[in-house]
């Protein structure tokens, strides 16, 4: 996630930015992250932070932007998941029976959020995202992102379950 969350960045502010902040934000790994090294998600925080500091966007729209590149970056890279899902409720649906299977078995010490989904009508999804790490906005975008990308419209709301603090509701609502 890490060395997406950097080429999302400079794609957006460009590669001299990306340095200028990096080198401004004090980083357990000096913002040297590899595609297979594992790194606390408070490193990620503070980067997005530190964008958001640069920017002047706020870090939720910044999650929430990066959960957009990151269903791209799954789409492109792992296809095979998305092949046979016909909507965007398939998809959600298979996060945790199909994909953090998968994820598990390669990376078995990975700890993944959890994704509890329940079908309230054709066209609403009640999706429970569960996790002890602040990425509420990455999940929002991945489901934005998720809706559009099986050319789909739809509201999506989100609210802390209040007796567990590590627990978002979401309810995405398609448009018929």
């Amino acid at each position: 996630m890490f060395v997406e969350l950097l080429k999302m960045a400079e794609d957006a502010f460009g590669e001299d930015v990306v340095d200028h902040v990096l080198d401004n934000t004090e980083l357990a790994n000096d913002g040297v992250y590899t595609a297979v090294g594992n790194y606390p998600c408070s490193e990620l925080v503070k980067i997005v932070e530190a964008f958001s500091e640069y920017s002047g966007i706020s870090p939720n729209v910044l999650q929430v932007k990066f959960g957009h590149w990151m269903l791209e970056h799954f789409a492109e890279h792992y296809s095979e998941f998305f092949t046979g899902k016909t909507g965007s409720f398939e998809m959600l649906e298979a996060i945790d029976l199909e994909i953090h299977l998968e994820v598990k078995k390669l990376y078995p010490d990975a700890e993944l959020p959890r994704f509890e989904t329940k079908r309230m009508a054709d066209n609403h999804l009640s999706m429970r995202y569960s996790s002890p790490r602040p990425l509420v906005g990455f999940c929002h975008g991945l489901i934005e992102a998720c809706v559009l990308r099986f050319d789909e419209k739809a509201s999506i709301s989100r609210c802390p379950i209040e007796h567990d603090k590590m627990s978002t509701k979401f309810d995405i609502m398609l448009e018929k």
